[in-house]
């Protein structure tokens, strides 16, 4: 099943916004979240580290939680297990972010069903590293 159609994939990627969380970024740079992240930021896109740790990573302060994030975030890109995906969109709403992008992998349909009811956009199982090259 496809949680995210192509148009709904363009416009995060393209007209969203450039400040993006990345929920499960740390300094390890064998983990996806690390790869993805320099993609996005070499497509010209703010990465804000979200981790326990709270590392600085790829030159970005990170935070603990979304909810420390003391500005607007535009998307929150989730590279967490499909058990704690939806406490993360639920967060994302919270912080007022414009779209969730579940990585691949990641699903948890509940919480699709949630966000996309709060008014987000929302992709789940896709990756933004794989989509932006085919834009």
């Amino acid at each position: 099943m496809t949680y995210g159609d192509d148009a709904t994939v363009r416009r995060i990627l393209t007209g969203t916004g450039d400040t993006w969380a990345v929920v499960g970024l740390s300094n390890n740079t064998r983990r996806a979240a690390h790869g993805v992240a320099r993609v996005l930021q070499r497509a010209g896109k703010r990465v804000v580290p979200v981790h326990p740790k709270a590392e600085t990573v790829l030159g970005e302060q990170g935070y603990a939680t979304l909810a420390e994030i003391p500005f607007e975030v535009d998307v929150v890109d989730v590279f967490v297990n499909s058990g704690l995906a939806g406490e993360v969109a639920d967060q994302a709403v919270a912080k007022g972010a414009k779209a969730v992008w579940f990585q691949l992998d990641v699903i948890d349909e509940e919480a699709y069903a949630r966000t996309r009811a709060a008014g987000l956009d929302m992709v789940m199982d896709r990756c933004p590293a794989i989509e932006l090259p085919l834009l």
